[in-house]
């Protein structure tokens, strides 16, 4: 697999959004979750029906690349590659490939409390798109110049019927009479990794998970609230801005230790 440094004028990514990315932590030389990341690329790409190289390949390119970026994030980026104009896509595409480098996320913001606020913009139901990381990003794009303060770690997203979807750049769990609870991403939404590794952290641990159509009165009657992010792990909330605050609560701190270097 060869990752390119330029894409085409013709890139179908660049005129419609048409591909899916990735954006994995390195540590030490490794990918975290790498997986995790794979299997999701996969499925995004059998829905949008882009071929992918070989998986063998893909893989021994992404470790290959994280070993000479000790600590840091790669994101890898695949297109539907170039195509003439219109939506129409080629019948048998030569997809793009590319793989870039940026500096590791700021260590005292891994797992650390946050602040967030409620977005206004509101994430349209879509789903056949909903759960897979596609190129199209313009609602979040949107929802995240809505503001500029330093002290609001993410902003919370609800959907056109009302639910509460996820964050910005983030999904959201909350915690009430000892149970974990999570939006469902069946109509809209990103289903990150780290959100899959947890919930799988917590059926080890014996506890219970449930997806549903949850609403903000829901999430104001939680006892624990958390947000978890392949960058930044699990992030407790302690405050709803405008709305209300919570402390850290047990069953937070029980699934960071459980986590350990993976959150």
């Amino acid at each position: 697999m060869r990752a390119l440094s330029s894409l085409p004028l013709t890139d179908r990514g660049l005129h419609y959004g048409d591909g899916l990315f990735e954006t994995m932590r390195v540590v030490d030389g490794h990918i975290r979750l790498l997986d995790r990341h794979l299997g999701r690329l996969v499925a995004g790409a059998g829905r949008l029906a882009i071929p992918l190289p070989p998986m063998d390949t893909l893989r021994s390119s992404l470790e290959h690349a994280a070993e000479g970026h000790r600590d840091g994030v790669l994101k890898l980026i695949v297109t539907r590659g170039a195509g003439g104009r219109g939506y129409l896509p080629d019948e048998h595409p030569d997809p793009s490939v590319v793989l870039l480098r940026y500096p590791a996320v700021a260590p005292d913001t891994i797992n650390a409390p946050v602040t967030v606020r409620l977005c206004d913009l509101r994430i349209a139901r879509q789903p056949v798109l909903a759960g897979i990381k596609h190129l199209n990003r313009l609602e979040y794009v949107m929802a995240r110049a809505e503001w500029r303060d330093p002290a609001i770690a993410e902003g919370l997203l609800l959907d056109t019927s009302g639910y509460l979807i996820e964050g910005v750049v983030s999904n959201v769990f909350f915690v009430r009479e000892g149970r974990l609870f999570t939006p469902g991403l069946h109509q809209c939404g990103v289903a990150g990794v780290m959100r899959a590794h947890v919930m799988a952290c917590a059926e080890r641990l014996g506890i219970r998970v449930e997806e549903g159509g949850w609403r903000l009165d829901d999430l104001l009657c939680a006892d624990e609230v958390f947000l978890t992010n392949s960058q930044s792990g699990m992030r407790p909330v302690v405050r709803l801005s405008g709305h209300r605050t919570w402390a850290v609560g047990d069953l937070t701190r029980q699934l960071q230790l459980a986590l350990g270097a993976d959150a």
